[in-house]
């Protein structure tokens, strides 16, 4: 049996799956992981090399630009060749990453890294649901884009926690050397497992005629998905790169508590993930559930920025916006699943993924001069507006799945 069969072939054992997931889900943590590789040290880098917040966002600029340009062209290779050797390509550069990081010696070196670790990052998406929908039974997909989201979470929020710890102990240049060891673990377990992590190239018969590799392109519904993931990760670049700064301008909070402040939004991020996969299991209407998290969201995040709030009450209400954030999580993915020309899953997530890149890319360059001119308050403001648009792209997304246009 093939494995882009597999999925559809009933029962299929939940050892088998659970597998699966975990197994994604570590590389999906190790991509997210990546993704703060910089952010949690720009203190750091700020006092040892005197930069500016708008350097610190163009670094971040920088990685989201070649992780965008890369992801989409990804997706296309990943139909063409399989999904585990790009994984693989993908750990082995995050490797080189963080070992140049513990060597840098001025901004152009950061720069260098970041444009690494941004090739790095570019596969995951392809890879990742590629090998869900071939590898998953369908009726765990919903479970499974909630793990794969709540790993990314994971590691998003021990990323803060990682970097601080280690540079506090033992210097930050030890910090990326421990973090390079991290990938060549992870590394090390995918490979062993790798017959689980196994699809097929996408293949045309004499009864199925190829069409041209571009065709999807053509569909409003991909340009919308893409829309939602770039409004929607405009606001989450605000808070990973700024918030901890934020934290400190608005209310005085120290460094140490910001960054658990951080680790707290992604952790909560993850429950919600967790909360969300019987969410999508059970809900028909996956724009709907997409459109009402980020609802809610916009409207948590726009009450810290009004500094109503004290420092406390501040930081707990954050952290509740990562939960209302992650309740969508898996319910986005299923939307994007459904809205998923068959045949063209690489394609198609490598693309819509970009517009997550193409958001990181944007909104630390946007809200750099924001931070830099010391409108604080204003930045999460904006960032709340920019996540309100987004619900509207997710209900324009359900709109033309619907019409299947």
């Amino acid at each position: 049996m093939t494995t882009a069969t597999r999925a559809a072939a009933l029962p299929v054992p939940l050892q088998e799956d659970a597998t699966i997931i975990g197994l994604v889900g570590l590389a999906h943590a190790a991509s997210h992981f990546g993704h703060l590789l910089l952010p949690p040290l720009f203190p750091v880098f700020m006092t040892e090399f005197g930069l500016s917040y708008s350097q610190l966002g163009l670094l971040m600029s920088t990685f989201f630009v070649v992780s965008g340009i890369g992801q989409a062209s990804a997706g296309f290779v990943v139909d063409k060749i399989g999904a585990r050797p790009m994984l693989f390509a993908a750990l082995a550069l995050f490797v080189l990453a963080s070992g140049l990081a513990s060597m840098v010696t001025g901004y152009s070196g950061l720069l260098g890294v970041a444009a690494i670790a941004g090739l790095a990052n570019a596969t995951f998406h392809p890879v990742d649901f590629t090998i869900l929908n071939q590898r998953v039974s369908a009726p765990r997909l919903g479970y499974a884009f909630s793990a794969h989201g709540l790993t990314g979470n994971l590691g998003w929020a021990a990323a803060p926690v990682f970097f601080a710890t280690i540079s506090g102990l033992a210097g930050w240049r030890t910090a990326y050397l421990a973090a390079a060891g991290l990938y060549l673990g992870v590394l090390l377990i995918l490979f062993l497992h790798r017959d689980k992590l196994s699809t097929q190239a996408v293949v045309h018969t004499a009864d199925s005629p190829p069409e041209h590799s571009m065709a999807f392109m053509k569909l409003p519904v991909v340009w919308w998905c893409f829309a939602f993931f770039l409004l929607s990760t405009m606001t989450l670049a605000v808070i990973q790169s700024f918030s901890v700064s934020i934290l400190k301008a608005m209310h005085g909070i120290s460094f140490e508590s910001a960054t658990l402040t951080l680790t707290a939004y992604m952790l909560c991020g993850a429950m919600g993930m967790f909360v969300g996969g019987f969410v999508a299991a059970n809900s028909r209407h996956s724009d709907r559930v997409v459109a009402m998290s980020m609802a809610s969201a916009a409207v948590l995040l726009a009450l810290c920025g009004t500094g109503l709030f004290g420092p406390t009450l501040t930081m707990v209400v954050l952290a509740c916006t990562g939960f209302a954030v992650g309740i969508g999580g898996p319910s986005r993915d299923m939307m994007i699943k459904k809205a998923t020309p068959k045949g063209a899953t690489g394609r198609v997530y490598g693309l819509v993924y970009s517009g997550l890149d193409t958001g990181f890319a944007i909104s630390p360059l946007v809200f750099g001069i924001f931070m830099d001119r010391g409108w604080y308050g204003a930045t999460l403001i904006g960032a709340a507006t920019v996540l309100m648009m987004s619900v509207f792209a997710a209900l324009g997304v359900g709109a033309r799945t619907q019409r299947n246009v």
